[in-house]
């Protein structure tokens, strides 16, 4: 699988992420499954929160058999210091380690949350802490909505972070206000080198009424040809990984799309986000 350089982190990461929120809900041979399907296919990249059910238990017996061979990133959705460092160590403990390569304020999205991750006593004293005492190496934002893409660069203006984590996705893309902020972001992570992992990449759109036959929260695209078209289009985007969705059951329909994945042609890219009108942001309701 390709790699990219997760900016001034040095890191060089596989261009797919797992994203263990697809292990909360499984049992432990599920997961298993899924861990060993990710490294086969060259994954070397792995975020992980506390909120994703049971992930961390379920990577834990994983972690120590890899731990000097993944990059292993982390993360609070806490917004005091005292809460994200109680966190922090719980995490770690969950996951069997003792440090985390990255480790990130989660799911700041709006410009209330950063307010309170910021703020004096606020959970980014707890993340600067665990970096000077060796715990964690690198710092990074996550964060959802419409409103991620300004929230994260109004972030960096306040602190140097080294990652930052957003939707990027075609159905987004195609929504003018949308995309103009997240390419904002772009150009600010490219001068200041901070690397950029994306999610969302197969979202298209909320379930409303309709059976969920996923365990994400939001509609995946599943046909093979739609997976391939959405990955690539994220991958054609100056990012470094995206982050595989939350279903075991998808999890090998990204990694071959990334394994096929070149960079969009200029009518491709036309014709893709000229598509992206039959689909819906999954930001809808409390998202919104």
């Amino acid at each position: 699988m390709e790699r990219r350089r997760l900016g001034r982190t040095g890191q060089l990461s596989s261009v797919v992420a797992f994203g263990a929120a697809a292990l909360g809900r499984v049992d432990q041979a599920a997961a298993d499954r899924a861990v060993e399907a990710a490294l086969g296919a060259g994954v070397n990249h792995v975020d992980v929160a506390p909120t994703y059910g049971e992930a961390e238990v379920r990577l834990r017996p994983w972690i120590a058999q890899v731990r000097d061979r993944v990059f292993l990133a982390g993360k609070t959705r806490e917004r005091g210091r005292e809460a994200a460092r109680a966190q922090l160590h719980r995490s770690l403990e969950r996951l069997g380690t003792d440090r985390f390569d990255l480790y990130q304020l989660h799911a700041v999205s709006k410009p209330p949350d950063l307010d309170a991750c910021t703020a004096p006593g606020g959970a980014l004293e707890a993340l600067v802490e665990a970096r000077e005492q060796g715990l964690v190496r690198w710092l990074g934002i996550t964060g959802h909505t419409h409103d991620a893409p300004r929230t994260h660069l109004e972030a960096l203006r306040r602190f140097d972070f080294d990652t930052v984590m957003f939707p990027v996705n075609f159905v987004l893309w195609a929504d003018a206000g949308y995309r103009r902020d997240a390419e904002a972001l772009l150009a600010a992570c490219a001068a200041r080198d901070v690397g950029v992992h994306a999610i969302k990449a197969l979202a298209r759109g909320p379930w409303d009424e309709r059976p969920r036959t996923h365990a994400t929260w939001y509609e995946p695209f599943t046909e093979p040809e739609q997976v391939d078209a959405a990955v690539a289009f994220v991958l054609s985007r100056p990012v470094t990984t995206l982050c595989s969705t939350g279903d075991v059951g998808v999890l090998p329909a990204v990694l071959a799309a990334a394994a096929r994945a070149r960079p969009l042609e200029a009518a491709a890219e036309t014709a893709l986000l000229a598509a992206a009108g039959r689909y819906r942001s999954p930001f809808v309701g409390a998202w919104a």
